[in-house]
């Protein structure tokens, strides 16, 4: 009888083995006939999207970079640019067919005429830090002080949701360049200012004070928008790029960032943004929707700001489709 059992067992073990096999096949044919596919579908027409040097641009540097794009037929040109402001430059002259931008930027665009789309959010999280020198050790203490930041981005937005939650005021001072914020803070001639990553950690580290968070608070209005000329004639393409983004941030999870020091170097990444991505407790996030209620009011602080000449639906300005 114990022989008799063990049989038994022997083959409900190598079934069940047998099973999980083929399922594991299965999968993975699923996946290289899904990626297959994506390079099949792909037409190879040049999709130049506009960046800036922050955390949000490094799954399309890496997915550019390691391959991701060649290898399902999609042919990205990355443009860096050192502001909002120059970045919007290239999109007014039509150079860009994508960029990184924000929800505000996406709606003034539309509202100037030009047929744009947002099609996912990013990976972001903006800092609010103060002056090494200053005594400004809590958001509420911001009240009456000066901020610098690029009015009417997100950079705004963001400073205005922490001032209504935190019951303060504040005087905003203007310099375009992140490496003049970055020196006016340090030399204690603002008491205040907005980064993303990695200048927000470069600057705790020479002393600046970490205020807030925008991702702990939840406040997020990071987007890629495309042309709708490129959504229309080429969805195939845009597809297969965001199925290499996705594929950059699976690397980015799994990888320490020194193994692609060198790549991010070459796109003027300081040797910061490494370790800072190292240091992450929470793991990078697929291209995912943007939530409508966030959408919603920064369309309506926008129209306040009179950035744009009417309000907008979540219909009229997205199109997540490419990232089903």
């Amino acid at each position: 009888m114990k022989k008799l059992v063990s049989t038994t067992l022997v083959m409900i073990f190598g079934l069940l083995l047998l099973t999980a096999c083929q399922e594991t096949e299965k999968e993975a044919t699923e996946d290289n006939q899904t990626d297959t596919t994506t390079a099949e579908a792909a037409t190879g027409e040049e999709i130049t999207i506009g960046t800036l040097p922050a955390e949000a641009a490094l799954p399309i540097i890496l997915a550019h970079e390691n391959g991701y794009f060649a290898s399902l037929g999609v042919n990205v040109s990355i443009k860096t640019f050192t502001s909002p402001n120059d970045r919007n430059v290239a999109l007014q002259a039509n150079e860009l067919d994508a960029a990184i931008g924000d929800v505000m930027t996406a709606a003034a665009f539309v509202d100037r005429g030009m047929d744009l789309k947002i099609t996912s959010d990013i990976n972001e999280d903006f800092k609010i830090l103060s002056s090494p020198a200053s005594d400004v050790t809590s958001m509420e203490a911001l009240d009456q002080k000066s901020v610098s930041l690029v009015p009417n981005f997100i950079l705004e937005y963001i400073m205005d949701e922490f001032a209504d939650m935190h019951d303060f005021s504040y005087d905003i001072v203007e310099i375009p360049s992140f490496s003049g914020r970055a020196e006016a803070l340090l030399s204690n001639q603002i008491d205040g200012v907005i980064f993303t990553e990695p200048q927000a950690g470069m600057l705790v580290e020479q002393g600046a004070h970490l205020l807030a968070s925008s991702a702990d608070a939840g406040i997020k209005g990071g987007t890629i928008f495309f042309t709708e000329a490129m959504l229309n004639d080429f969805p195939d393409d845009v597809r297969g790029f965001y199925t290499a983004y996705n594929q950059a941030i699976d690397y980015m999870n799994e990888t320490d960032a020194t193994a692609y020091a060198d790549v991010l170097a070459d796109y003027q990444f300081p040797a910061a943004m490494s370790s800072y991505i190292d240091s992450k407790t929470e793991p990078y996030q697929h291209a995912g929707v943007v939530d409508q209620d966030q959408f919603d009011s920064i369309i309506a602080w926008t129209l306040e700001k009179e950035q744009i000449t009417q309000s907008y639906s979540y219909e009229a300005l997205t199109d997540f489709s490419v990232i089903n």
